[in-house]
């Protein structure tokens, strides 16, 4: 993974200061005792799952409801009445120092549905992962990705933005994004970028509709869906190609009734890279109806049914 859009930099020492003072004040006054409790720091200061939860082929039979996995990394496992998909799951092979357990091994996956890529950085278009999922499953992308795909061998399909597709019951389209980093960065790739080379899911189960937002700066389009998403499976990287956290908090409570799913934390040794090292206590304190906040351990199953929580 290039590092090349690191935000200002500051001491390891610094950091593990700033987030334990900030990860003590909100876990007193703002937060579930269970909610922190589900979070650990590193020496450096970097927030982090407590534990991974490992899950086997049971994961993917037939539910009366639509289950969560969250994978670590961005990646989750949908399992919506017997219909299985991931989204971006990276399940080995990454390239820099990964601090979880990952809670199935990708050579472990007995079936799949489908599979949705949003975009082509490796922590989230995981070659390593897909080369061993692609026996059991199709894989859904942009057009771009698509065209990469093709070059592997997978079996693939690209689309537009805008665009609707089925896997078997669950509708999936695409939603726009602003993830061109590689532009800013002369060097870095050579063809140059597009917005829909990279995109968001909103995905229409019998149970809720969930948006995926992937990799992306804040558009306006993102704070006005209606209707609105029942769930959000929510990336709040401080990072400059991501929402921000500013701009994270923003989204959220633009919708403040949508439960959040964590993710793009504490997966990667990175303490000072704002796009892996995010802290959910900071989210506590400014968003509307905290408790709406999932801190999900890798692994660890979240069920819903006529949106309505089921389990937890």
């Amino acid at each position: 993974m290039l590092l090349v859009h690191l935000n200002n930099r500051v001491s390891s020492m610094t950091i593990a200061t700033l987030r334990f003072i900030t990860a003590s004040v909100i876990a007193f006054a703002f937060s579930s005792p269970a909610a922190i409790a589900n979070v650990s720091y590193t020496e450096a200061g970097q927030a982090r799952p407590a534990h991974t939860v490992t899950f086997d082929k049971g994961a993917f039979t037939s539910t009366n409801d639509t289950t969560f996995r969250w994978l670590g990394m961005a990646g989750f496992l949908i399992n919506s009445h017997g219909t299985t998909l991931m989204v971006d799951p990276l399940l080995e092979g990454f390239d820099m120092d990964v601090m979880i357990d990952y809670p199935i091994q990708a050579s472990k996956v007995p079936t799949l549905d489908g599979v949705l890529v949003t975009h082509s950085d490796n922590d989230h278009f995981s070659l390593p992962t897909l080369q061993k999922l692609t026996a059991h499953t199709g894989f859904h992308s942009t057009q771009y990705v698509h065209s990469l795909m093709q070059q592997q061998g997978f079996t693939s399909a690209g689309y537009a933005p805008g665009d609707s597709f089925m896997i078997n019951d669950i509708e999936v389209t695409m939603i726009p994004v602003d993830h061109a980093w590689q532009n800013a960065y002369p060097g870095t790739a050579d063809r140059e970028f597009k917005n829909e080379d990279s995109t968001g899911f909103w995905i229409k189960t019998q149970d809720a509709t969930i948006w995926a937002t992937g990799d992306s700066r804040l558009m306006p389009e993102h704070l006005t869906y209606s209707p609105a998403p029942d769930i959000i499976l929510f990336d709040f990287s401080d990072s400059e190609w991501h929402f921000t956290l500013e701009g994270a908090i923003k989204l959220a409570n633009a919708y403040p009734n949508a439960l959040l799913l964590l993710h793009h934390w504490g997966s990667v040794n990175a303490p000072e890279f704002p796009p892996f090292n995010g802290d959910p206590a900071v989210l506590f304190s400014s968003i509307t109806q905290p408790e709406r906040i999932k801190v999900l351990m890798p692994g660890e199953a979240f069920s819903v049914k006529n949106k309505q929580v089921v389990s937890h």
